[in-house]
């Protein structure tokens, strides 16, 4: 057999088409423009592959026309490929795998942030032990989960930045002034200044999350006027500048100067104090009041709180917890996500921040759970362990560090 080149030549179908490497590759191509009327020769190689005359080498066909050329040359065999799985059926298990990627997928899609996702962990702590710990363990905010502990932290910060100003006065709308009963019932219980001893022993107070100094105010008029005893010293802390700003301004209009000495303000996260600024063993009384739910580690806020205390301290916690009758929980839920954002909306301009204090209320531990954690960072708890107030709307928390 014989076979045309491009060039007119003539040649015996056996020499290879590579013997002429410069003309087969330009008649390949169809000429320097890429289009088969690059050159005359290439119109006569054309003609030939359109008609089926000539055979382009497989090295030439794109992946879809070896994927072609090669079924074609395997009918059978794709055909019984075809009609087995035609006949399959989708199985109980394979139906399972999809429900479980669907809900990967969407847990991916919620911790988008590569260092809020639990996988990073590990590779967290071989990076940085110290601040892992902090950044990898994840916590939620409201409703919102997953977040991590020093994002928490951030949020909260925003919100009661936000909040600052307006926040007493809220408070009074949100639970209809019940929250000063509370908090006047607390400070009573706990008799700050009072001593068996004449002169009286000097106290010192830490009132954390103390923002605008609603207890600590209570604390210094009841140790200073009732008990006597002016050497009782309250130190306000808060992770919130703009809270102590608040309180700051308020104790300067508000108290006397003799108590005014004994106040202090102390910017510093609840979970971690620094230990200068608070040492071990040098606190006679640790309160919290409507605080601790937005701490971003509960428990690593309360093992502080141990540590801070002398033995024979009190830990006291003033926090909203569950209510035990199902209609007045029924009435009482609806007011709170109902009405309190709405209030916070109309009052201080701030739906959202007033919407993630409802849900944190919700989110908090029960007063069995909580009195649980309270034990579990080495408190002593006396009786039922909390002192529910209307109705379990708010509790009572104490704890003695053991002598």
């Amino acid at each position: 057999m014989l076979r045309l080149l491009a060039d007119g030549e003539v040649r015996p179908a056996h020499v290879p088409r590579e013997a002429a490497p410069e003309q087969s590759a330009r008649t390949m191509t169809g000429g320097p423009t890429g289009s088969p009327s690059g050159a005359p020769g290439a119109r006569i190689i054309y003609r030939r592959r359109c008609c089926g005359l000539m055979r382009n080498p497989s090295s030439n066909l794109g992946d879809g026309q070896k994927q072609r050329k090669t079924m074609a040359a395997r009918p059978q065999s794709v055909l019984r490929a075809v009609v087995q799985a035609s006949r399959l059926r989708p199985t109980s298990s394979s139906s399972s795998s999809l429900c479980s990627s669907t809900r990967l997928f969407s847990t991916t899609i919620r911790n988008s942030r590569p260092e809020l996702s639990p996988n990073s962990t590990s590779n967290t702590t071989n990076n940085n032990a110290a601040s892992s710990n902090r950044s990898s363990t994840t916590t939620h905010f409201g409703f919102q989960d997953g977040l991590s502990e020093s994002e928490k932290t951030e949020r909260v910060a925003g919100v009661f930045h936000s909040v600052a100003e307006s926040y007493d006065r809220m408070n009074d709308l949100m639970s209809f002034g019940w929250h000063r009963v509370w908090k006047d019932h607390f400070v009573s219980s706990l008799n700050p200044g009072f001593s068996a001893s004449i002169p009286p022993k000097p106290q010192r107070i830490l009132d954390v999350a103390g923002g605008t100094g609603d207890i600590a105010f209570r604390m210094l008029h009841h140790a200073h006027v009732l008990n006597r005893n002016p050497d009782v010293r309250v130190t306000i802390s808060d992770i919130n500048p703009s809270m102590l700003a608040v309180g700051k301004q308020r104790a300067s209009q508000a108290l006397p100067a003799s108590q005014q000495a004994a106040l202090s303000f102390l910017v510093a996260d609840a979970t971690s104090f620094d230990p200068v600024a608070v040492p071990d063993n040098s606190v006679d009384l640790y309160t919290v009041a409507f605080g601790i739910r937005n701490f971003s580690n509960i428990p690593a806020a309360l093992r502080e709180a141990y540590r801070v205390l002398k033995p024979g301290g009190v830990f006291a916690c003033l926090e909203f917890s569950k209510v035990s009758n199902p209609l007045f929980d029924a009435v009482y839920k609806r007011w709170s996500f109902s009405a309190i954002p709405l209030i916070g909306h109309l009052v201080a301009g701030d739906r959202d921040s007033y919407q993630y204090l409802v849900e944190s209320i919700e989110r908090f531990p029960s007063q069995t759970q909580f009195r649980q954690m309270i034990e579990d960072a080495g408190f002593l708890v006396g009786g039922q362990g909390w002192e529910d107030l209307t109705g379990g709307v708010a509790a009572i928390h104490k704890g003695v560090k053991p002598l």
